[in-house]
């Protein structure tokens, strides 16, 4: 006996059946608990399974398609045995108590993993990160209104903000537009409802 969700029947009443016929009468499949499978790039590998062979609980969100809304909270079970050498990822699996029953088989979802959480953290918006032959950099808007061009050390990325490790100071405003017109002492205009600056924040 096992538990879970039936599907729609693939016969119908008087319909002739034989115990070798491929289909069977209805499919039936599990949904609570849930799996999900993803792939992530080989070199974010070792820290996943450095938590891992330390038996911590690395926690899974899915995300729908759009990347916007979490449908569901749950846990890293396991990493795949071997790399995918045309791909250079490797293959993760969580798993999700599913109790609303709002992820289903062969659904696509995209997940993230919470591998660690940085207090104090100085943090901008991932747009307005610069990559050049110099390295990693972003604008930097001083008090005359001309910008700089700042050179810093990215800590970890999410989808839209990403952790300073060096470089920029809490409350320093950065250009998120119009970046690829600039240069070193560029005049800039901040517009007020649109001011970002770099913020501190107690968890990243």
């Amino acid at each position: 006996p096992i538990s879970g969700r039936t599907g729609l029947r693939l016969v119908d009443a008087g319909n002739m059946i034989h115990a070798s016929d491929l289909n069977g009468v209805v499919v039936i499949t599990q949904h609570q608990p849930i799996t999900a499978v993803f792939t992530i790039p080989e070199d974010a590998l070792p820290p996943i399974i450095k938590k891992l062979t330390a038996g911590e609980q690395l926690r899974a969100e899915a995300y729908d398609r759009a990347d916007q809304t979490q449908i569901a909270l749950g846990s890293l079970l396991t990493a795949d045995n071997q790399i995918d050498p045309s791909t250079g990822t490797v293959r993760l699996k969580a798993v999700f108590e599913n109790t609303d029953g709002v992820l289903f088989p062969n659904q696509f979802v995209n997940v993230h993993l919470l591998l660690d959480v940085k207090r104090g953290a100085v943090i901008v918006p991932v747009a307005a990160i610069q990559r050049g032959a110099r390295g990693t950099f972003v604008y930097v808007v001083k008090p005359d209104h001309t910008v700089e061009m700042r050179p810093v050390t990215v800590g970890p990325t999410g989808r839209t903000e990403a952790a300073i490790d060096s470089g920029v100071a809490a409350g320093e405003v950065v250009v998120l537009e119009g970046v690829d017109k600039l240069r070193e002492g560029s005049a800039v205009q901040v517009r007020g409802p649109e001011r970002e600056g770099a913020s501190p924040k107690p968890g990243a």
